[in-house]
């Protein structure tokens, strides 16, 4: 999957870890918004956190995308 910039505005879905439980992911929405201290930069605010973008972060423009990766990723179907 092919990063791209991300404008403030964005609205996106996440792959989130719990980082009380690590073994607990959810697809959760988000927000590109202008980074509140560095002012050429934009962040993920999320779960009303600031959260810089990192290239392997799990960010999707659709629900369907980040449930489709999800699925990749925690292969439930194996165990029915």
């Amino acid at each position: 999957m092919q990063k791209r910039e991300y404008q403030a505005g964005d609205q996106v879905f996440v792959i989130y870890r719990n980082p009380h439980t690590p073994n607990v992911a959810n697809i959760t929405q988000g927000e590109i918004v202008q980074h509140p201290e560095h002012e050429n930069e934009v962040a993920l605010f999320l779960h009303e956190s600031y959260h810089l973008l990192a290239e392997d972060d799990a960010v999707y423009d659709t629900f369907e995308e980040a449930e489709q990766q999800y699925k990749e990723i925690f292969d439930y179907e194996q165990y029915q």
